[in-house]
């Protein structure tokens, strides 16, 4: 039995070897249908790779986009943020320093009442210009109040006219 076995083997690969050794040559149209088939192949494998790097490349593009928009939205938000505090505290120092010059203004008139330096009888222009320059008033309101002092100067009728002036312009 094991004979038969090993001779229907054989008589198989000779027979194989038979059809194998005596199949014609593929034709020029054959090897090109073949060439064309194998090439189209490769170019739909070519397309469906390109396929999915495009896709994977535009997530990816869409990701990090989506990444640096969160940033930048986060920066701009902490950005205003700290503009809003700096505006609060700006108009805060604003009120404080207008705050100190009303003080300031109403402390030199102040002085110069209880000095004597400006009442009905008494007008001390040079001691009160003398005060104003060395006050810490800004120089627009040192200038200001010298133009107002030099007209109480010149025109003594106009006194209480100007000294009004003078109390509106130093507790503003």
């Amino acid at each position: 039995m094991s004979r038969i076995i090993i001779l229907i083997i054989i008589a198989g690969l000779g027979a194989g070897a038979y059809f194998y050794l005596n199949q014609p040559e593929p034709t020029p149209a054959e090897k090109l249908q073949s060439a064309a088939k194998e090439a189209g192949e490769a170019v739909g494998e070519a397309a469906t790779a390109a396929q999915e790097a495009a896709s994977e490349a535009l997530s990816t593009a869409a990701q990090q986009a989506g990444d640096a928009a969160s940033a930048a939205v986060e920066q701009a938000g902490e950005a205003a943020e700290q503009a809003g505090q700096t505006a609060t505290d700006l108009a805060n120092q604003a009120g404080d320093q207008v705050a100190a010059l009303t003080a300031q203004g109403q402390e030199l008139l102040n002085t110069w009442v209880d000095e004597g330096m400006l009442s009905a009888e008494q007008f001390d222009y040079d001691a009160m210009v003398e005060s104003v320059k060395n006050s810490q008033l800004s120089q627009e309101i040192q200038d200001q109040v010298i133009k107002i002092l030099d007209g109480i100067k010149e025109a003594p009728e106009t006194a209480a006219l100007k000294i009004q002036e003078l109390r509106n312009l130093l507790t503003q």
